[in-house]
């Protein structure tokens, strides 16, 4: 990937990051520490797999790695939706939220990110290096 594609995945990655951490604080206190945390942690890994395969040679299995992450973090965000998390504010459900905006915002970018993800693959596999 070019620098100019690392940059644009890196802003989108902090764009994700700290809408996420916004919601995340807001989700039911029972849940911050299981599934919240679970949904940090694992956007916190996907920066470092982005870290390390723009910085590796070899990056097939590194990438393979991230699209997984990706792929979890997306399941996640589903299974938060569903169980109507996006739907509390300071740790209440409250009735002002708009939640499937919330859940709509957060997983546009977490979908753009996968594009980039999947052009990289896509771009390595062309040329012969995956």
């Amino acid at each position: 990937m070019a620098i100019h594609g690392e940059a644009i995945l890196n802003r989108k990655f902090m764009e994700m990051i700290k809408l996420l951490n916004i919601y995340l604080n807001h989700f039911p206190r029972h849940e911050k520490y299981a599934l919240a945390n679970n949904i940090r942690n694992t956007a916190y890994g996907i920066y470092d797999l982005i870290t390390e395969c723009q910085k590796r040679y070899y990056k097939k299995t590194s990438l393979t790695e991230l699209d997984v992450k990706h792929q979890k973090l997306r399941m996640q965000i589903y299974l938060a939706n569903e169980l109507g998390y996006f739907n509390f504010k300071d740790g209440k459900v409250s009735n002002k939220v708009d939640a499937p905006k919330r859940f709509l915002a957060i997983s546009n970018l977490i979908d753009e990110i996968g594009k980039i993800i999947g052009a990289w693959i896509n771009k390595l596999r062309d040329a012969g290096k995956i």
